[in-house]
Order: C-alpha cells, then sequence, then structure tokens
C-alpha cells in the first residue's frame, strides 16, 4: 500500500511540473489564452447552456431539467470511469492475486462495487425520466 501511495504522489509531482512547465512555456507572449482557444469556449459555454435550457423545457422545471442534465453527465461520463475501475480491480484480482490472496478478494469485491456502481448512473437517468415524465404528468 505504501509503494502505491508514493507511486502515485512521484506520478502526481511530474505530472504537475510538466504542467506548470509547459504554462511558462505558452506564456511567451502577452496573451495567456488565444483567441482561437476562447472561441472554443465560448463555443461549448453555448451549447451547454443551449442544452441545459432544451431540459429545462423538456422536463417543464428548472429543477427537474437541471436534475436531468446533471444525470446525463454523470451517465456519460462513468463509463470510461466505470471501465478503469474495472481493469484496475482486474489488476488486483488477476496479476497481484495470484501471490496474495487478500489482494485476489479485495480486486474481486472492488470490481463487483464498480460495476454495480456503473450500473446504476447507467440506469438512474432512465428511472428519473420514468417517474417524473410518466408519474408526474
Amino acid at each position: 500500500m505504501k509503494k502505491t501511495i508514493v507511486g502515485l504522489l512521484i506520478f502526481i509531482s511530474i505530472f504537475s511540473l510538466f504542467c506548470i512547465g509547459s504554462c511558462y512555456a505558452a506564456n511567451t507572449t502577452d496573451e495567456i489564452i488565444s483567441n482561437e482557444t476562447k472561441s472554443k469556449l465560448v463555443e461549448i459555454k453555448n451549447t451547454e447552456l443551449k442544452s441545459l435550457e432544451d431540459y429545462k423545457a423538456t422536463y417543464g422545471s428548472d429543477t427537474y431539467g437541471l436534475v436531468a442534465y446533471i444525470l446525463n453527465k454523470v451517465r456519460i461520463y462513468s463509463i470510461p470511469l466505470g471501465i478503469l475501475g474495472i481493469a484496475i480491480s482486474a489488476i488486483y484480482q488477476y496479476v497481484i492475486g495470484i501471490r496474495n490472496l487478500e489482494s485476489r478478494y479485495k480486486g474481486f469485491n472492488t470490481m463487483i462495487a464498480v460495476i454495480t456502481l456503473l450500473v446504476i448512473c447507467q440506469v438512474l437517468p432512465l428511472v428519473f425520466a420514468i417517474i417524473v415524465k410518466g408519474w408526474r404528468g
């Protein structure tokens, strides 16, 4: 466990040094953010606001629209995180678990938890839509 934490801290420190170095290298001009990047950010903001307004119009309430929008974002971003969690737990179960039985159980239990959370994150927006649109009227 200590080796994992030390390795993670080393990775984070090296990654932050590269990010800081790239920020200073990019800051050689007077502009921190170029006009092209600003226009892309404004475009992304406008599409997200339009999507949020569409959800509010579909559900007929600001609260329900915001909740549906957030649940949709959770559904989208839970897929890569779930795959990453399954991969890490498989490494614990099948690679590290060959030598250490406790790691095998830890990997198996983690895999069950990740798959359960993934299924919940995928089904929750559907359940919310059925309850709000179907039963609320």
